[in-house]
């Protein structure tokens, strides 16, 4: 009877952890700080900022083509002194002030509406790449920083099975020098601490993993997140 009322005290402690995890995780997510972690990474993470450089080269090669319909006109200024006359070899112009010139090379010019259509292709494509990327990106966030979530809440509800397995098990050792239970009963309490202390090492390096795995997005330690 004893034995049975032992295993079955093993048998919650490995259960209740994983239901106070599912019942309070809710509780431990902050939104707010959520929606700042997706906000740095959009800040920092490499391949966000390559998008948003390539981005900014299509904008300007979309400004650059709407302007290059001015290509085959020039203008200049000529100036002649009072004294000098109108036409030297310093200076042979037959009168001061601006003169425009054009120069068509029919083929450039009607290609100029292609060109600024291919520009504003290029960089609708470059805004919707960068959306997409934006999207992935938040979700990544949001899957690691929910791990990371996960892992607080099991490292404390872990450490409290820990604690109570090793109250649980001075208990039974009084006990047992007391003679009131087996070495059977004993040994089988020994090793539920054992597995108790197993799987709270196990969740604190996942913890770290987590952790860790948060950081290197956001691109900052945690612990300097304001």
């Amino acid at each position: 009877m004893k034995k049975t009322i032992l295993i079955l005290s093993l048998l919650i402690l490995a259960i209740v952890p994983s239901l106070r995890a599912q019942e309070t995780l809710m509780d431990e997510i902050n939104y707010n700080q959520l929606q700042k972690y997706i906000e740095m990474a959009k800040e920092y993470y490499p391949q966000r900022q390559i998008l948003a450089e390539q981005e900014k080269i299509a904008k300007n090669d979309l400004s650059a083509a709407n302007i290059s319909f001015l290509d085959p006109f020039s203008a200049s200024y000529f100036y002649r002194p009072d004294e000098q006359d109108a036409i030297n070899p310093q200076n042979p112009y037959l009168y001061n002030g601006f003169q425009l010139s054009a120069t068509i090379n029919l083929g450039d010019f009607l290609q100029k509406p292609f060109q600024s259509k291919s520009a504003k292709s290029n960089l609708k494509i470059a805004q919707l790449e960068r959306q997409i990327y934006d999207t992935e990106l938040e979700k990544e966030v949001k899957n690691r920083y929910y791990d990371y979530i996960f892992q607080v809440k099991a490292l404390k509800v872990q450490t409290i099975a820990a604690q109570d397995a090793t109250g649980t098990f001075q208990t039974l050792t009084n006990r047992f020098e007391k003679g009131e239970v087996t070495l059977e009963e004993y040994n089988e309490a020994r090793a539920a601490i054992a597995v108790a202390n197993t799987s709270k090492i196990e969740t604190e390096k996942s913890y770290l993993q987590a952790k860790d795995n948060l950081e290197e997005i956001i691109g900052v330690k945690l612990s300097d997140v304001k």
